[in-house]
């Protein structure tokens, strides 16, 4: 049975000078009222013990648009102003409730610069958008179609680092479950191989189901290199700095990019061809503590493989299984289930007492799988 899901479709688009001015604007308003919001917000709990409820922030920017200093904030589309109270009222919530850290400030270097446009201030028809107290519609390239007749509900325009602008749409779409499969697989993460699977793949690097590591930041890293020494030599505050900046920015954007791809893409041919899939419970933070294989694993970027199976499972009816981070996947032999004292990680292959010979990663998915198989 189809479910509807929200979906946010991403597209880059192409800004005249005047709606990149207009932008630009706005995202330095939405800055301030949120940094505004938030100090006001730090004085009352910290010197008064109250919390400032939404209703009161929105009281505040009223107040802010009289004062004279401050008038520039009715310039620009009071829509994104208030969805900025709004974000903060959630960080707020999700900072009491213990599920996240003191919001902090945002930076008009470091913080993205982006703005949220609820239905009231865009307008969408025949696949064109406007967008509040801006010229003409946005000249965006659709990379893919929205769904058949989504209407989006959210508009949030942003420019990256690099200096490209993207919109995204916020819609709700039908996802219909994918049909049953016959096949289960466990899977190792990695890093001279990115995952290594229970069980062969059509197209894989060689017959054991070793998917390989595209290492995609060593790929760039003569690039990136490049760019960074050019940016070292050029004087603070310099036209040429600036650009060289963007170069940097443009590289890291590049490899950010291909990896996002390849783990889109690896994560849904793991979702279409099995029905439950198994993984293990990685501790990342802890993991990248080791210097020597820090850069590795940050590259391999596992977090967000795991982030890309649980939502691509529960849209299209599968399961995904996590043990816990202590089963001894490498140290358990598949054959006898005998436990071996140490496995250090230059030990790629090993021989148990019983005969058999093992892979260390295949070994480890295949013990994987049983395991997750036995939770379920």
């Amino acid at each position: 049975m189809a479910q509807i899901v929200k979906r946010a479709y991403r597209y880059r688009f192409y800004p005249t000078p005047e709606q990149a001015s207009e932008l630009a604007r706005t995202f330095g308003c939405v800055r301030l009222v949120y940094n505004k919001a938030l100090e006001e917000r730090t004085r009352a709990y910290t010197l008064e013990g109250r919390r400032v409820s939404y209703a009161e922030s929105s009281a505040l920017l009223t107040a802010w648009k009289r004062e004279e200093e401050l008038a520039f904030l009715n310039g620009v589309s009071s829509v994104p102003l208030q969805q900025a109270l709004r974000h903060l009222q959630a960080a707020f919530a999700n900072f009491f409730a213990k599920r996240a850290g003191y919001p902090v400030f945002k930076s008009r270097k470091k913080s993205r610069a982006s703005a949220e446009y609820t239905r009231s201030a865009f307008r969408w028809r025949d696949g064109r958008l406007w967008l509040a107290k801006m010229n003409g519609p946005l000249d965006i390239v659709w990379s893919r179609p929205l769904p058949q007749g989504a209407q989006p509900s959210t508009v949030t325009v942003s420019r990256d680092a690099a200096g490209r602008w993207f919109v995204s749409l916020f819609v709700e779409e039908s996802v219909r479950p994918l049909d049953p499969a016959e096949t289960v697989v466990g899977v190792d993460a990695g890093i001279s191989a990115l995952v290594t699977l229970s069980r062969p793949i059509p197209g894989g690097t060689d017959g054991d189901g070793k998917v390989a590591n595209p290492r995609h930041e060593r790929a760039g890293r003569r690039r990136l290199a490049k760019a960074q020494r050019s940016l070292a030599r050029k004087a603070a505050g310099s036209a040429n700095r600036a650009k060289a900046r963007l170069k940097v920015a443009r590289a890291h954007a590049r490899i950010a990019d291909r990896r996002q791809d390849f783990l889109h893409k690896l994560s849904t041919r793991l979702v279409r061809e099995n029905q439950v899939v198994v993984i293990e419970d990685l501790t990342i933070r802890n993991l990248v503590r080791t210097h020597t294989l820090a850069r590795a694993i940050s590259d391999a970027s596992w977090r967000e493989l795991r982030s890309l199976l649980e939502y691509k499972a529960r849209w299209y009816g599968r399961e995904l299984v996590v043990i816990d981070r202590w089963f001894p996947s490498s140290k358990l032999c598949g054959a006898c289930g005998a436990l071996q004292k140490a496995m250090p990680l230059n030990v790629r292959a090993w021989e148990c007492a019983c005969g058999a010979v093992h892979d260390r990663d295949v070994n480890a998915a295949k013990n994987i799988l049983a395991a997750g198989l036995a939770e379920r």
